[in-house]
């Protein structure tokens, strides 16, 4: 990572100059720091910016060229139609890959920083709409740079800040003129990243080890989570981040302020928990991993059909989706799709990291990591951005958890731990990597960022691709089974059980009166088993024994009177609370086998709906009736028995006519569902199709919108300086005690000054008038006549004129000469040399001989 000059890139959009003038306003030109301005330009026309901002610095403005170094105290700008990029201490520029309306120059500028100056990068974020710049902001926090924003109140246009905000990007938060100050305020009291490096560093050797254990103590008390095993250099260079941000000297003070202020510890926390993630982060290794290492773990049989991954860190859950969306291509490529189910287990410390996993919804920038064919199968589009599909959201578990104090998930077939180890101390380190070992299942998959390795450990896992990152477990290397974990993770505390919820001891209500009373007795004891259905043919009233025709259905509770009737009844009930819905009359069923624990019984049933108004409207009563048996002789059995098997055989054909009878409608309804469904998924394309043509007009339209308020600004900028400039012209005309006629290649008046009113009748309303109307008091008829002639042959005319009022004055007729060398008028001045010509008079009276210049 470069160490040079450190960089503050600028973003802006819409209404971004008047910020940005601000900003390198009130920015010293010797502060050591190079700044590169980014901003949404038409990419058709000239740019301004460079000449606008020279007017507010002292510093040179140069528009940025292909691999121009980068030097202090310098302001690059971004050409129209390019994208600006920091490649070590040199300027990059690449034309725009994406559509106008696609475009995130910011992003890019502040990507290509974080990754060219790391921890001494600075990102600022002025006024601007949508959201470009909030990613790069993201970037340049997670490696440990500052990140400002300009308030909202005070930005033309708030968006661009106010996503930055929402982000938590924000910093340092002050008006656009403000933040300067506070920039130069924390470079001064954040030490060199490189300065750690060498020996006796007053930053860090100074720091006495007893308040950095008071804020580690204070972090553990209210997270729970320890951080003394963190690089103690990334943990002492966060806590002096927030030092500056609050303008705290000492380390103690800022215990101090921790403990009188708990919201700054948690602030401090998310800063210790910064990740850097995004989807298919070094494509090498997805590409890999889809094509070669996922194939290979689909094929290996031992393991079942059913795979298990763990993402750790995985951060607001790019990554643990981008495992999803590969395990997901491959399983499609394998030879049996249908086979195999995932579950992908994504941990990571940082709640609202979490959270923003669980939603699932990431902005428009994706689009530069995420193929248009990944976009279009894995996610849907919103107004703002995209949301990860349910089929890829239902692959993966989002769980808050701490590798180091937590037990592990096990059985494993992959663990994608990426850029975590490198901000965790050798020793960590050293138990970590038996545990992902002790996690895996034979020949598990170990996924690491591009900056770690397995180091040492190469006993438990073997190089499937060492430059990828890729590890295979080895088989042979064992690390202490349950005695490792067991010794790694205290056992978890056993739960008590729940004490017993007594039932409340409820008096029942009094009956009303006697006549209740008998009535309620004589239903229960002689009248016949009977139940209530509602609309749904849900069971809302019991009367009387009906346990043999009903019965619980298994699984979950269900009063549905279809799941609980017997075999036998099922099918004549439904067809009879079917009908008796269309008729006033009951429904009457005979002799139906209902088989029961007793054995096979004939009942009778009564269905009967109920239309009228009242408190039983809508309802269905069923009415249940045992049919009784008499002993028969041999010969009369025989008989009912032949009559009983011919009424098992009718009913069995009418059980079959009703099957065939069910099907016909079943393939009918499957037919029109069928059919509407190809309907709603047509329409559904049409309208996903002109959804996606408003999205992109929508976008087109609002980058459109961005580039011409940047060009207005512009040109609103050079009115103001020609305004100006006429003032200083007019006043300087005025100024001149001479008299100065301008006129156009017609000898029309374009311009005089004040002066000329007492030669020439002149008013403004004369403005665009031809010379030959006006009326003057010298005595030069032929005027017009040498001012046509000097248009003509461009040689100027010297002419002394006296005045009515006896005045003399040299008239000077030159031509009108534009600044690109075009002729477009003349130019008339009129210098009054009355006391010359009188004093000349007086002195040819002292000296009669000396002859006039009009006889000589």
């Amino acid at each position: 990572m470069s160490t040079g000059t450190r960089i503050v890139g600028l973003g802006a959009s819409a209404g971004g100059l008047a910020a940005l003038e601000a900003f390198l306003r009130q920015t010293p030109p010797n502060t050591g720091m190079a700044y590169v301005v980014v901003q949404h330009l038409d990419p058709t026309q000239r740019a301004l910016l460079p000449d606008l901002l020279q007017r507010a610095t002292s510093m040179p403005v140069y528009q940025a060229t292909q691999g121009m170094a980068i030097a202090p105290d310098h302001v690059y700008v971004i050409p129209p139609n390019t994208e600006l990029r920091v490649v070590g201490d040199t300027l990059h520029l690449a034309t725009p890959s994406e559509p106008r309306g696609l475009r995130l120059p910011v992003d890019v500028l502040f990507s290509s920083l974080a990754s060219a100056r790391g921890e001494r990068a600075i990102g600022v974020v002025l006024s601007g709409m949508g959201a470009d710049g909030t990613l790069g902001l993201q970037a340049i926090k997670a490696v440990g740079g500052l990140t400002a924003v300009q308030s909202p109140e005070s930005a033309q246009f708030d968006a661009m800040p106010n996503s930055a905000i929402a982000a938590g990007c924000g910093d340092v938060l002050a008006p656009a003129d403000a933040l300067p100050a506070r920039i130069l305020d924390y470079v001064a009291r954040v030490p060199e990243p490189d300065a750690e490096a060498g020996t006796g560093s007053p930053s860090h050797s100074a720091l006495p080890p007893e308040p950095l254990e008071r804020i580690l103590a204070l972090l553990r008390g209210r997270t729970r989570h320890d951080f003394a095993l963190y690089k103690t250099s990334t943990v002492r260079r966060r806590i002096e981040r927030r030092m500056a941000i609050h303008d705290i000297g000492s380390l103690p003070l800022y215990a101090q302020f921790l403990e009188s202020n708990p919201q700054e510890i948690d602030f401090l926390f998310r800063e210790l928990l910064i990740g850097v993630t995004g989807f298919f982060r070094d494509p090498d290794a997805w590409d890999h991993l889809t094509s070669a290492v996922l194939p290979e773990l689909l094929a290996q049989e031992q393991h079942g059909h059913h795979l298990r991954a763990w993402v750790i860190g995985c951060s607001t859950g790019e990554e643990a989706y981008s495992l999803a969306m590969a395990f997901t291509e491959a399983i499609e490529h394998s030879a049996q799709p249908q086979a195999f189910t995932v579950q992908i287990f994504a941990s990571d410390l940082s709640p609202d990291a979490v959270a923003t996993a669980r939603r699932g919804e990431y902005p428009p920038s994706i689009s530069t990591s995420v193929s248009a064919d990944r976009l279009a199968r894995f996610f849907t589009p919103l107004e703002h951005g995209y949301r990860i599909n349910q089929r890829i959201r239902d692959m993966v578990l989002f769980a808050e958890h701490d590798v180091v104090l937590d037990p592990p998930f096990t059985k494993l077939d992959l663990i994608a731990c990426r850029n975590l180890l490198i901000y965790f101390d050798p020793m960590l380190q050293r138990r970590l990597l038996p545990l992902f070992h002790y996690s895996l299942r034979a020949g598990g998959v170990l996924l690491l960022g591009s900056s770690e390795t397995v180091g040492r450990f190469t006993h438990l896992f073997k190089p499937i691709d060492s430059k990828l990152r890729l590890y295979r477990r080895k088989d042979n290397a064992r690390t202490g089974g349950r005695d490792f974990l067991l010794k790694s993770f205290p056992p978890l505390s056993r739960k008590s059980r729940e004490p017993p919820v007594s039932t409340p001891d409820e008096p029942r209500p009094a009956d009303d009166n006697l006549q209740t009373a008998a009535d309620q007795a004589l239903l229960q004891v002689y009248a016949p088993p009977a139940v209530v259905l509602n609309s749904d043919a849900d069971i809302v009233y019991i009367s009387g024994r009906t346990g043999t025709y009903l019965e619980p259905a298994a699984g979950k509770a269900n009063w549905n009177i279809f799941a609980m009737a017997r075999n036998g009844l099922r099918q004549p009930l439904f067809d009879a609370v079917k009908q008796a819905a269309t008729q006033d009359e009951p429904v009457q069923l005979h002799g139906l086998h209902v088989t029961t624990p007793a054995g096979t019984q004939l009942v009778d049933v009564t269905v009967q709906a109920f239309q009228n108004p009242g408190a039983l409207q809508g309802m269905t009563l069923v009415v249940f009736r045992d049919v009784a048996t008499t002993p028969e002789p041999d010969t009369r059995r025989r008989k009912a028995r032949g009559q009983v098997d011919a009424a098992h055989a009718a009913e069995l054909q009418q059980s079959r006519d009703e099957i065939v009878r069910l099907r016909e409608e079943a393939r009918a309804s499957r037919e029109e569902l069928q059919s509407a469904n190809e309907e709603l998924q047509s329409t559904n394309e049409e309208l996903q199709s002109t959804n996606e043509e408003l999205t992109t007009s929508k976008e087109e339209t609002q980058s459109m919108n961005e580039e011409l308020q940047t060009i207005n600004g512009e040109l609103q900028s050079k009115l103001d300086d020609l305004a100006l400039a006429q003032s200083d012209m007019q006043n300087l005309l005025n100024s001149v005690d001479i008299a100065i006629l301008f006129l156009d290649q017609d000898l029309n008046v374009r311009r005089y000054t004040e002066r000329a009113t007492q030669i020439v009748s002149l008013r403004e309303s004369d403005v665009g008038r031809p010379l030959s109307d006006l009326t003057t008091s010298l005595q030069y008829a032929e005027l017009e006549t040498d001012a046509q002639r000097t248009l003509r042959t461009l040689v100027a005319t010297e002419k002394q004129i006296v005045t009515d009022d006896e005045r003399w004055f040299s008239v000077r007729i030159m031509p009108y000469r534009r600044l690109d060398n075009v002729i477009d008028g003349v130019v008339i001045t009129l210098v009054d040399i009355t006391d010359t010509k009188r004093l000349e008079a007086a002195l040819r009276q002292q000296s009669p001989n000396t002859p006039s210049p009009e006889e000589g």
